[in-house]
């Protein structure tokens, strides 16, 4: 029972901080720090169900922005079903979708490097090691100073990209190249694709609403990949898969609400406030091991 409560807090941590720049992973580690999983799940549950979990969040973006992702509509009464004349295709959707892979090929590319950075900061039981910590912290206050320095540059300017649908593919691979800076715990991959967009000059709510579509492609593939090797090592045993579909759900309901209310909060303001608020947890994570 206590592990499904984990779930939950771990559900609403990743529901909130998968969306908000200041980084879902090095949340999730932090947390997990504090109040990790028992004995009672696999040795090497803990850092697949990490990435596995962002999978609820990513079906609240999918479900909120059905519409604009979509890329099929019934055809007309009667029309063949496979004629493009018809106009079953939408468009705009595929090209927005062709713009959101050539965004995540930068990180597809990346992705070894991952592993190997996974080695040197993790254990074996997928807890972080210190120098773990340490560098989520340091990655905190490093991305926190960076988007206070790129607010104050962007007071009262006129970003050229105020559509996504004005994105160009140029535009989309830069703001994947800034994505695979999100390799290092700690650094946001949202944050690092909205500071990547801002510089390049798109709107924050254009930034925010292209970061949420670019990490439909690379969470599941991601995910399918931290599976993939769970499963070759070990199983899933009936309990650890009622954890892991508990986290999903609550960080599926958290991030249908998070989402719809930062939506909601870029419109008027920037990003300012949570990059003191990174700095402030990192400050106080490297406090910890000062003083410890």
């Amino acid at each position: 029972m206590v592990e499904f409560i984990k779930s939950i807090l771990y559900g609403i941590v990743e529901g909130i901080t998968e969306w908000l720049p200041v980084s879902s992973t090095g949340h999730l580690i932090l947390t997990q720090g504090v109040w990790p999983f028992s004995g009672d799940v696999s040795s090497n549950f803990s850092d697949m169900f990490n990435y596995v979990i962002q999978l609820g969040a990513i079906f609240a973006v999918i479900v909120l922005f059905w519409n604009k992702l979509w890329p099929f509509k019934m055809p007309d009464k009667g029309a063949k079903i496979l004629s493009v004349d018809t106009g079953v295709f939408k468009k705009d959707q595929w090209v927005l979708w062709f713009k959101v892979l050539v965004a995540t090929l930068p990180s597809a590319a990346a992705i070894v490097l991952d592993s190997k950075i996974e080695s040197v900061m993790y254990l074996e039981n997928g807890q972080p090691r210190d120098i773990g910590l340490i560098v989520i912290s340091i990655a905190l206050v490093v991305y926190g100073i960076a988007f206070i320095v790129v607010e104050k540059l962007n007071k009262n300017r006129q970003f050229k990209v105020s559509a996504t649908a004005d994105i160009t593919y140029k535009t989309a691979l830069l703001i994947g190249l800034f994505q695979v800076l999100a390799v290092v715990p700690g650094t946001s991959r949202s944050g690092a694709t909205i500071i990547g967009a801002l510089i390049i000059g798109v709107s924050r709510p254009v930034a925010s609403e292209f970061s949420f579509f670019m990490a439909i492609p690379t969470m599941f593939g991601v995910s399918a990949l931290k599976i993939v090797q769970f499963l070759s090592e070990s199983s899933f045993s009936p309990k650890e898969i009622g954890i892991l579909a508990v986290g999903m759900v609550v960080s599926f309901l958290v991030s249908m609400l998070c989402i719809k209310k930062l939506m909601q909060y870029v419109k008027k303001h920037d990003f300012a406030v949570f990059g003191y608020y990174r700095i402030v947890v990192g400050l106080a994570v490297l406090a910890y091991f000062t003083l410890r």
